[in-house]
Order: structure tokens, then sequence, then C-alpha cells
């Protein structure tokens, strides 16, 4: 199973935190991101995005055809994120379009068997690879990527 960490990209200031929209640099952050991954993303990949405007507006930059869960939303704790997306049983390529610190938690958690939590910048990717090797599980780290990096 492969996994991909998307944290959303620059949001505006404001209350409801869930409908706070992206910045100008923000829509930049989206779009090259986007096109980054349009170019690498398995066929079938399946995208789950929290239900927060903020998230949303960043997967539209990549595609329409998304799944909303509410499980991601702002306050989905890191196990939430992974029963939501199978891991580590589901098949294929999951995207998942979330929030900090959730989702540097779930990086931590898997790779390094911490309940810490690694700093994924706004708009950034971490994709992670689970593997079997003669029986035992590795969970690898393919990318990590800044939107300002591209």
């Amino acid at each position: 199973m492969e996994l991909i960490l998307w944290r959303h990209a620059e949001a505006a200031d404001g209350a409801p935190d869930h409908e706070r929209e992206l910045t100008a640099k923000g829509r930049k952050q989206a779009d090259k991101m986007a096109a980054f991954l349009r170019d690498r993303l398995p066929e079938h990949t399946r995208i789950l995005v929290s239900p927060a405007r903020r998230t949303q507006q960043t997967a539209l930059a990549l595609t329409k055809h998304y799944i909303t869960d509410a499980a991601l939303g702002t306050s989905a704790s890191p196990q939430n994120v992974l029963d939501a997306v199978g891991w580590p049983d589901a098949e294929g390529t999951v995207l998942v379009v979330g929030h900090q610190p959730t989702l540097g938690q779930i990086a931590a958690r898997l790779l390094s068997d911490s309940n810490a939590g690694f700093s994924v910048k706004k708009g950034a990717v971490w994709w992670l690879v689970r593997k079997t090797n003669e029986g035992d599980f590795q969970t690898n780290l393919k990318l990590v990527i800044a939107p300002e990096s591209l």
C-alpha cells in the first residue's frame, strides 16, 4: 500500500475554522503540487479529503473526483485517518488531503513508531510505502516535497 499525505495549502485566518479558504499564495501552492502529483499518481489512486473548505480547494487543484470523508476533519485523530484509508491492508495508493498536526503524527507513527509528530509544511506532500520483506512489514519514505521546492 502507498499512502500520500498532502497538507492543505496556505489558508486565510478566520472563523469558523472549517470555512477558512485558501489565500492567493495557497492557490498557487495547490496548483504547483497538483501539477507535480498529476504526473506521478498511479491511475486508480483513491483520494480522500477532509470536509474543511481549504482541503476541498486544495484537492480541486488536482481533480474533482475525490471522496469527502468526515473522518479526516480538522479534529481527526491519526487512527481515524488510518482507519479511513484502510492502513495497512488496503490495496493500491490512497491520497489524503488533510491537516496538521494529524498528518505529521501519522508520518511519525508509521515511520518511527512515535506518538510525537513531524512538521508537515503547508501544501507539502509526504509519500509513504508499506512493503513486505520476507514476511516482515516496513514503511518507507518515498518522497517529501514542499510547493516551494517545485
